[in-house]
């Protein structure tokens, strides 16, 4: 198969994206996903999912949410702008494709597939850092007699009704399945927390996101953007050090500098139930017996359950490793811009308003590869 059709690799946020927004400057873009369905990461995270920047600032290229939309959108409501965009037309879909390595040939690429070989005049990897669930290799793991899953697979409280969970995690997901628990269904729940999070709140004051500060704030000389972050979570958060959460040496953007790390983005309501107990924050996990969890202060817990939100990995070794344009951690070194001839990564940056900093490199990326195929 070939053309001058512009393979973009992952039909989550960021590839549909580059899909619209190729489409825009008059390119024709073959959307690539190995599910099928778009958006398929976000359809199997957590029913109480939600954005945790605002609307205005998390959608796709010229394409906003309906009218009537919350300012913080649903897992729902992210699909369904996404399956409607994806299919527009003038975009060539292709799901249950498994994109399995991607080879020079020629002047552009060779896209091998589970099924018939793709050939690009260029490609955009756009398949998002949170890709691969990570379960860490603790010791004795496999002797664990409870349930053991990551947060991906964790969809609402129901199954744990009436049981101990220990949650192992503090971002995110950690800490807004802890309060689903604590609130909805178990009986106990500890967070684990091996490194004390950078926190933020969804919501700042007067109700506006809490993104339209923070956004901002990368654009300031990092020392100055942590002191004014730190101030916000004394006013917003307060002292948690009580609690198990001490405010982290490193700041909230010398920390993404340095690991590309995003700060824990939650309501209030999160905070109020680990200072009210019903989140109880212990350290990290050590290792695992048939019966429980060793702590790294040497207690021991027996949660009838572990789930773990403890990150994800690209997962692009398989498919661009042998290129030479990942870093140590697997991470593509550059973005963007071009990694090698007619080949980018976009949607690898952690970022406030995660989907609209994606549309932002979308639109770049679109304007530069219509000029390059020009």
């Amino acid at each position: 198969m070939s053309g001058l059709r512009v393979a973009v690799v992952g039909a989550g946020p960021a590839g549909v994206s580059v899909a619209v927004a190729l489409k825009d400057r008059g390119v024709t873009p073959m959307l690539i996903d190995q599910a099928g369905q778009v958006g398929a990461s976000w359809l199997g995270r957590y029913d109480r999912l939600k954005l945790n920047t605002g609307r205005q600032f998390s959608h796709l290229p010229a394409r906003r949410y309906p009218r009537g939309t919350p300012i913080f959108p649903t897992r729902d409501q992210v699909i369904a702008l996404l399956e409607r965009h994806a299919h527009e037309d003038g975009i060539e879909l292709r799901l249950s494709t498994a994109v399995e390595r991607i080879d020079p040939n020629g002047d552009g690429w060779r896209l091998h597939t589970n099924t018939d070989p793709i050939d690009a005049p260029q490609v955009v990897v756009a398949t998002g850092y949170d890709h691969t669930p990570l379960i860490p290799d603790w010791p004795g793991r496999d002797s664990f007699a409870g349930a053991l899953l990551h947060a991906s697979q964790y969809k609402n409280p129901a199954p744990y009704a009436g049981q101990r969970v220990l949650v192992v995690g503090s971002g995110c997901s950690g800490m807004e399945i802890a309060y689903d628990l604590a609130k909805c269904a178990a009986a106990k729940v500890w967070l684990a927390v091996r490194t004390p999070p950078n926190i933020m709140i969804r919501q700042g004051p007067a109700g506006l996101p809490g993104d339209v500060i923070a956004t901002p704030l990368y654009h300031l000389p990092i020392r100055i953007a942590d002191a004014i972050a730190r101030f916000g979570r004394r006013m917003n958060v307060g002292d948690l050090s009580a609690h198990g959460l001490p405010v982290p040496s490193e700041g909230v953007f010398s920390r993404s500098a340095r690991l590309g790390v995003a700060p824990a983005i939650v309501d209030k309501e999160v905070i109020e139930a680990i200072k009210g107990g019903d989140i109880e924050i212990v350290s990290g996990v050590e290792s695992l017996d048939t019966d429980g969890a060793w702590l790294t202060d040497g207690s021991h817990l027996e949660p009838n359950a572990v789930i773990c939100a403890t990150g994800y990995r690209s997962g692009l070794e398989p498919l661009v490793g042998h290129l030479g344009v990942l870093d140590e951690r697997g991470k593509p070194r550059i973005h963007g811009q071009p990694a090698a001839r007619g080949l980018r990564f976009i949607g690898f940056i952690p970022r406030p308003s995660q989907i609209g900093y994606a549309a932002k490199q979308a639109r770049r990326a679109a304007r530069d590869i219509a000029r390059e195929l020009r």
